[in-house]
C-alpha cells in the first residue's frame, strides 16, 4: 500500500482507478481518460496534486541560497507571489528536479516533484551550509489544481470570498488568503489554478468542485495533457544524467548577472562552448501506430535519437511525442516501431496551447 492523500477517499467514492504513482495511491482515471483530457481542453477539470512537495524557504539569506540552488535567477521576482520555472542542477549541470518557486513578502514558497522529494529535500539541506536560512516542508496542505477555459470561473463560483484575488492574479502568480494559497499555474496548457489548502478542507472543496461541474481527472489525462502542451515529465524528458541545453529547458537558465556561480553554471558553460549534440523536439506521426517511451528515432545523415515521452493525442486524434534527437535534426525523422521505421514530422514544442493546435 502506498502513501494516501487527503482525497484519497474522495478517488474511491467517485469510481477512480488506483494505482501506485511514486509511491502514492492515485487515480489513473475515473472511467475515461478521454474523456476527462477533453473536460480541460473544453471547460474545466480537476486534478489530486497533493502528493507534490511544498518546502518553504525563510530566513535574512533566502535569496541568496536560491540564487545558488537554481539554474534561472529568483531575483527577476519583482511582484510579491510572481513564479517561475526552473531546474535544479546536480554539479555536472543534469537535473535533479525541475519545480516552481514563488516569491513572497520575505520568503520563498517551492513546490517539487513527488518522486524525487527525499533527494531533493536531502539536496536542498546539504546546500544550506553557509546560509542564514530554514527549510520548512508543508505536509499539512493538500493541493489541488483546477484546469481549463472555464477553471477561473468555477473556483470563483465555489469560492466567492476569493473572487477578486483569483481576478488579480496574474499567469504565473500565486498569493495567499485566510490560510489558502491560490495560483494561477498549471502543467495541462490551459488556463487555471493550482491551490494549496489545508488537508482538512481538502474533501470538502473537491465535493463543491464536482458539484458545481468540475470533472475529477486522474494521471492519465494529466499526462496527455502535459504532452500536448509540451512540458516535461521528470524521469522521462529529464534527469541527473541529461542538462537542460538538451531537455529544451535552455529558456530557464538565467546567464545573466555573469558572476551568479549556480550550481551546475561551469558545466553548462563547457557544454555550451563545445556546441549541444542532442536538442529537444515534437514529433507528429499523422498515420497509424501510437509512439512510445524509448523507441529509437533515426535521423538520415544525423544520427539516433529517442522518444522520451509519447502517446495519442485526444486533441488532435494521432500521435505525438518528445524526443531528443541530434542536433543537426530537420524536419523529418524516423521512428522505430515495432522494427519498422516509420516516418514523423519534427515539429517545434508545444503541440496544443489554449486548445488550439500550434504548428
Amino acid at each position: 500500500m502506498g502513501k494516501k492523500t487527503p482525497l484519497y477517499d474522495c478517488h474511491l467514492d467517485a469510481g477512480g482507478k488506483i494505482v501506485d504513482f511514486g509511491g502514492w495511491d492515485m487515480p489513473i482515471h475515473y472511467g475515461s481518460q478521454i474523456q476527462e483530457h477533453n473536460a480541460v481542453r473544453e471547460a474545466a477539470g480537476m486534478f489530486d496534486v497533493s502528493h507534490m512537495t511544498i518546502v518553504d524557504v525563510r530566513g535574512p539569506d533566502a535569496k541568496a541560497y536560491l540564487q545558488k540552488l537554481l539554474a534561472n535567477d529568483v531575483d527577476k521576482l519583482k511582484e510579491t507571489g510572481k513564479a517561475l520555472y526552473t531546474g535544479m542542477l546536480n554539479n555536472d549541470g543534469g537535473v535533479i528536479d525541475d519545480l516552481i518557486v514563488y516569491r513572497m513578502d520575505g520568503w520563498f514558497r517551492t513546490v517539487v516533484n513527488c518522486a524525487t522529494r527525499e533527494k531533493d529535500l536531502e539536496w536542498m539541506t546539504a546546500h544550506t551550509k553557509g546560509f542564514d536560512i530554514s527549510l520548512t516542508e508543508r505536509p499539512e496542505m493538500a493541493m489541488i489544481a483546477v484546469q481549463g477555459p472555464e477553471a477561473l470561473g468555477m473556483v470563483q463560483k465555489v469560492r466567492p470570498e476569493a473572487a477578486n484575488l483569483i481576478d488579480s492574479l496574474k499567469v504565473f502568480q500565486g498569493l495567499p488568503q485566510q490560510g489558502w494559497f491560490y495560483a494561477r499555474t498549471g502543467y495541462t496548457g490551459e488556463d487555471g489554478l493550482e491551490i494549496m489548502i489545508p488537508k482538512e478542507d481538502a474533501a470538502d472543496f473537491w465535493q463543491q468542485l464536482s458539484e458545481a461541474g468540475v470533472q475529477p481527472c486522474g494521471l492519465g489525462a494529466r499526462d496527455t495533457l502535459r504532452l500536448e502542451a509540451g512540458m516535461n515529465l521528470y524521469g522521462n524528458d529529464m534527469d541527473e544524467s541529461v542538462s537542460p541545453l538538451i531537455a529544451g529547458m535552455g529558456w530557464t537558465v538565467a546567464w545573466e548577472p555573469a558572476g551568479r556561480d549556480f550550481i551546475g553554471r561551469a558545466a553548462l558553460e563547457a557544454e555550451k562552448a563545445a556546441g549541444i549534440a542532442m536538442k529537444q523536439v515534437g514529433l507528429v506521426l499523422e498515420t497509424r501506430g501510437v509512439m512510445r517511451s524509448h523507441q529509437k528515432v533515426v535521423v538520415e545523415g544525423a544520427g539516433e535519437g529517442e522518444v522520451t515521452s509519447g502517446t495519442f493525442s485526444p486533441t488532435l486524434q494521432y500521435s505525438i511525442a518528445i524526443a531528443r534527437v541530434p542536433a543537426a535534426t530537420g524536419d523529418t525523422a524516423q521512428v522505430d516501431l515495432r522494427g519498422k521505421l516509420t516516418d514523423v514530422r519534427v515539429i517545434k514544442l508545444p503541440f496544443v496551447r489554449n486548445g488550439q493546435k500550434q504548428f
